[in-house]
């Protein structure tokens, strides 16, 4: 197959394009290496896919519809669109970006599969788009019309997309929705990254609310194993839950991942911030009949494994905390 892989460049982009390169598959990444976190860290992520003759690397934005005309004309048998301004509190700063990267990016892509007769097409939405719910755990039949964020907002409208095209368009469509993704190359500024990162230079780590908060942390092997599956399978359209389908505290998680590096982290309490959740918990029922999904790497394995990458970085590549905004490069 053919598949073009939209923010290919990212974390779990980069993971994506490698598995479906070492599966004999065809791969085109597009990023535009925007400055959300350093573009340099992206570059290295695709150091490996660069490697081999099956891939294709092209630098632009999903919001430039002209190169998007060149991009497909070329054929793709598969569009996995994983691009998008991430991150619920930066969206807060600045929803209309968000509305921009994440919705009008979005209708886009979906209308240059519509003009070239591109069959798949998988989406990457978010539990966070399940708001500030607490009956657990979260089916995809739950209702999503009160997100908290725009940033979940703009997940919520893909999703309304996605539909919309397909009914309209026949094009086939799954919506995913990642619970909290982590693993190598975790983008800087998430908990696990940030926490550990804090705790190897000894610095406070800022522990928002009181600590009770539970995240469905799923680990980047599984939600890959997730996303091929739905490449393969991807047929009329469907919304499905990608999770480790466990939950862990965010006292918890602090003392796992200082447990590993057999050091104490430092606590800088924190009031809760706007758009944050209580708890994700993911119902991967649908994913299990429909993908054949079955995650297999628990908290601890996971962030034993995250730590061995993290450790094996170079210290001028353990990041430092930079602004909490980003910019949108030029059209």
């Amino acid at each position: 197959m053919r598949i073009l892989i939209t923010g290919g460049a990212g974390f779990i982009g980069s993971h994506l394009a490698e598995r479906l390169l070492t599966e004999t598959h065809e791969v085109v990444c597009l990023d535009n290496f925007n400055d959300f976190y350093d573009p340099v860290l992206k570059q290295r992520n695709i150091e490996k896919a660069l490697s081999y003759r099956r891939y294709t690397l092209i630098t632009g934005d999903i919001l430039d519809v002209d190169l998007l005309e060149q991009v497909f004309g070329d054929t793709f048998d598969a569009v996995v669109h994983l691009a998008a301004y991430a991150g619920v509190r930066p969206s807060i700063e600045r929803p209309s970006t968000y509305q921009r990267v994440n919705v009008e990016g979005t209708v886009n892509l979906l209308e240059q599969c519509r003009i070239h007769n591109i069959p798949k097409f998988i989406f990457a939405s978010s539990s966070s788009v399940y708001g500030g719910r607490t009956d657990v755990p979260f089916r995809e039949t739950d209702d999503v019309t009160r997100p908290i964020s725009p940033y979940a907002a703009t997940k919520v409208a893909g999703e309304a997309l996605c539909h919309t095209f397909h009914h309209l368009f026949g094009i086939n469509i799954y919506a995913l929705r990642f619970f909290t993704v982590y693993g190598p190359r975790q983008r800087p500024e998430m908990a696990i990254h940030l926490f550990a990162s804090h705790i190897l230079r000894g610095e406070p780590l800022p522990l928002f609310g009181n600590g009770k908060s539970a995240r469905d942390y799923t680990y980047i092997d599984d939600i890959i194993d997730g996303v091929v599956a739905a490449i393969s399978h991807c047929d009329g359209f469907s919304v499905i839950n990608l999770g480790g389908s466990n939950t862990t505290a965010l006292n918890d998680l602090v003392d796992i991942i200082g447990n590993r590096l057999e050091l104490t982290p430092l606590i800088k309490q924190a009031p809760d911030q706007p758009g944050d959740v209580p708890i994700t918990f993911a119902d991967v029922e649908r994913a299990k009949a429909v993908l054949g999904y079955a995650p297999k790497v628990d908290i601890r394995e996971g962030i034993d494994r995250f730590c061995a990458w993290l450790e094996k970085q170079r210290p001028s590549e353990v990041w430092e905390e930079g602004p909490a905004t980003a910019t949108l490069p030029p059209r």
